[in-house]
C-alpha cells in the first residue's frame, strides 16, 4: 500500500515581498478612501450648516451684504397729494471703454457697430479717446434696457458701472418745484434741496416725502398755458392754484420748463421760477388792494361817490392817465369793476401813507415770504411819497412775486385770516387758532366787487365767468421795466360767494391775436353768447382771462368731486 505523500511549496523571498506589499497598498489605498471620504462629508457639513445659518441670518446674508447695498434707497420717494410717485430711485448705469484691452481693427468694428446703434453719439470724439485714453466714459444714466444695447454688442473693452440714480417720472411736469439732485445724490434745487436732510433720513426711508400739489391738476393747467403760447405768442408763463383756507398749493406751473432727468445745467434766466422767484410790477391788481385799505380803514364804502375824476393827473414827472375814457363820477366799487387809474389815487390819498403801507404790510406783500424752496424772490424796496403813494394805488411803482400777490388774495377771499402758503403736506391739523388780520365785512365787499369785475359788462374779465363757477377775480397789465413789452395778470377767488380757491394766471409779453376767436359768454344783452375775431388790444382782459376761464372750466369738475363742500358751492 502505498503511502499518500504531502508536497510542501516554500514561498521566494521575492514571493514574500510581493504578498506583503500588495497588502500594504491595500492598506494604504483603504486609508486614502477613508481621509477623502472624511474631507468630503467634513465639506458638505461644513457647507451646510453655512447654508442654513445664512437663510436663518438675514442681517448676515450674503444678498444684504453684496447686493442690497447697490440697491438700496439712497432717498425717500416724493409723491403728490394722490400718492402718484414725482421722484424715486433706480439703478441706472455708467458705460465706459478701456481701450487698451481693443486691437486696432477692434477699434475700428466699434466705431462702425457705435455709429449703427447709437448715431446721436460723437463719433469722432469717440475715436479720439479711443487713440488717447485709458479709460473714458460714453454715456451715463442709462437704464437697463439701454445698458443692454451696449452689453449685447459684446464687447469685451465696455465696463458697466451700475449707479443708484434719482429719477422722475412726470419729467417737466413738476420741473420748477422738484429741483434736481447731483451724482451723489445730494439735492442741489428746489424741494430737493430744501429738503434734503428729510430726504436722506434713513429711518423714514420707506415713507415717501408727500406734497400738497395734484398731478392732475398741474396737467391740465400746464397744458392751457402751453395752449395760450400758440394763441398770444408770449415768451413765458406762470400759474398757482392755493386753497385759500390753508394755503395748501394745489398747483404751481411756471414755462419754459425743463426735463429733470435730463440733469443739464439751467442758466438762462427765461428758466426761473417765475411764480416764487420772480419780482415784478403786476399794475391793476394792485387796485384790489387800495379798495381794501379804503374799506378797512372806513375811509370809503362800496358807494363812497368819487366826483369829476379827471383822465390824468401829475405827481412831480409821473403823469398818471386812464386806460380808457371812463365817466366823470364813479363809486369806489365801479372804480375797481371799471378799473380806474385816477379813482385808484383818489382812495390812496384818502388813506394816507402810513396806513395804506401797514395794509399791505399786513397781507405780506413787501417783505420776503418764508416758503419750501430756497428760489424765493424778494420785493424791491422803495422810499414812500405822496407820488409814490399814487403810482402803487394801481400797481406801478411797486413789487412783489405772483406768490405773495395769489397770498395777498386768498387772504381778502378767505373771511381776512392769515395764511401761509406751503407745498409740503401735512396730515395732522393745527389747533392754533387763526390770526384775522383783514375784517369780515371788508373780505365780503370785497368779493361780491370782484364777481362783478367778472360778471358785469363794465368789467375787465367777462371771459372769465365760466357758468357755473361763480369766478370773481381782477385784470393787472404793466409795462415790463424800460420796455414796451407787457406783463399781464389775472388773479381770481372761486366760488365767489365763499371762496375756496385762488388762481393767479400770468403771461409774459403777450402779443395782440387778431385770429383768435373770442367767445363772449351769455349776458341780457347776447342770451346765447357770441363769437368775435379781429381784436388788437393787448390788455389782461383779452389774454391772461382768457386762459384763466380754459383752466377754472377743465380744473372746476376735479375740484368739486375732490371737495363736497366745494361741490354744493358749484
Amino acid at each position: 500500500m502505498k503511502k499518500k505523500s504531502f508536497y510542501f511549496e516554500d514561498y521566494s523571498e521575492s514571493d514574500l515581498i510581493d504578498n506583503n506589499n500588495n497588502s500594504n497598498i491595500v492598506k494604504i489605498s483603504l486609508n486614502r478612501v477613508t481621509f477623502l471620504s472624511f474631507i468630503f462629508f467634513s465639506l458638505i457639513l461644513i457647507f451646510g450648516i453655512k447654508i442654513i445659518y445664512l437663510s436663518l441670518s438675514p442681517e448676515n446674508s450674503f444678498y444684504n451684504n453684496n447686493i442690497e447695498k447697490n440697491f438700496v434707497k439712497k432717498r425717500r420717494d416724493i409723491v403728490d397729494r394722490n400718492g402718484s410717485v414725482l421722484a424715486t430711485n433706480v439703478i441706472l448705469y455708467d458705460v465706459g471703454v478701456r481701450p487698451k484691452l481693443l486691437k486696432e481693427k477692434e477699434k475700428k468694428n466699434l466705431l462702425i457697430k457705435l455709429g449703427l446703434l447709437f448715431p446721436e453719439l460723437d463719433l469722432n470724439k469717440i475715436k479720439r479717446k479711443l487713440n488717447k485714453e485709458d479709460f473714458f466714459s460714453i454715456e451715463k444714466r442709462l437704464t437697463p434696457n439701454e445698458k443692454d444695447q451696449f452689453w449685447l454688442m459684446g464687447n469685451k473693452a465696455f465696463v458697466f458701472d451700475p449707479k443708484p440714480s434719482r429719477i422722475y417720472p412726470q419729467k417737466s411736469l413738476f420741473s420748477h418745484i422738484l429741483g434736481q439732485t447731483d451724482d451723489v445724490n445730494k439735492g442741489i434745487s428746489g424741494i430737493e434741496k430744501f429738503y434734503d436732510e428729510d430726504l436722506n433720513n434713513k429711518e423714514k426711508i420707506n415713507l415717501p416725502l408727500s406734497l400738497t400739489l395734484d398731478s392732475n391738476l398741474q396737467y391740465l393747467i400746464r397744458k392751457e398755458l402751453i395752449n395760450a403760447e400758440l394763441y398770444f405768442h408770449n415768451i413765458g408763463s406762470g400759474a398757482i392754484l392755493m386753497d385759500v383756507e390753508n394755503g395748501e398749493i394745489l398747483s404751481l406751473v411756471s414755462l419754459p420748463d425743463y426735463d429733470l432727468n435730463q440733469r443739464v445745467s439751467i442758466s438762462d434766466n427765461i428758466y426761473t421760477n417765475k411764480i416764487t422767484l420772480g419780482v415784478y410790477e403786476f399794475g391793476s391788481v394792485f387796485k384790489t388792494f387800495t379798495v381794501a385799505a379804503g374799506l378797512e380803514n372806513k375811509v370809503i364804502s362800496p358807494n363812497t361817490i368819487f366826483k369829476n375824476l379827471k383822465n390824468s393827473l401829475t405827481c412831480d414827472k409821473y403823469t398818471i392817465t386812464e386806460h380808457d375814457k371812463l365817466p366823470k363820477n364813479l363809486s369806489a366799487e365801479q372804480i375797481l369793476i371799471r378799473s380806474s387809474n385816477i379813482g385808484a389815487v383818489r382812495i390812496a390819498q384818502k388813506i394816507g401813507v402810513e396806513k395804506y403801507k401797514d395794509f399791505l404790510n399786513t397781507l405780506g406783500l413787501l417783505d420776503t415770504i418764508n416758503f419750501d424752496l430756497e428760489e424765493i424772490g424778494t420785493p424791491l424796496s422803495f422810499r414812500w411819497g405822496k407820488c409814490k403813494l399814487a403810482t402803487t394805488s394801481y400797481g406801478h411803482g411797486i413789487t412783489t412775486t405772483p406768490l405773495q400777490l395769489a397770498r395777498a388774495y386768498a387772504i381778502l377771499g378767505n373771511g381776512g385770516y392769515k395764511i401761509e402758503p406751503s407745498i409740503l403736506k401735512i396730515e395732522t391739523k393745527s389747533l392754533k387758532k387763526k390770526e384775522q388780520v383783514i375784517s369780515h365785512k371788508t373780505s365780503n365787499a370785497i368779493n361780491l366787487m370782484l364777481r362783478k369785475v367778472v360778471s358785469l359788462n363794465e368789467g375787465t374779465a367777462n371771459f372769465a365767468n365760466v357758468q357755473g363757477y361763480d369766478v370773481g377775480g381782477k385784470t393787472g397789465t404793466a409795462l415790463k421795466y424800460n420796455s414796451k413789452a407787457k406783463l399781464n395778470t389775472f388773479v381770481s377767488l372761486f366760488p365767489a360767494s365763499r371762496p375756496r380757491y385762488v388762481l393767479l394766471v400770468m403771461l409774459d409779453e403777450p402779443k395782440p391775436a387778431p385770429n383768435f376767436v373770442y367767445e363772449f359768454p351769455p349776458s341780457e344783452r347776447f342770451p346765447n353768447g357770441y363769437k368775435y375775431k379781429g381784436e388788437t388790444r393787448n390788455t389782461s382782459g383779452w389774454n391772461t382771462v382768457v386762459v384763466a376761464g380754459k383752466i377754472i372750466e377743465k380744473i372746476g369738475p376735479i375740484l368739486a368731486i375732490n371737495n363736497l363742500e366745494a361741490s354744493t358751492n358749484f
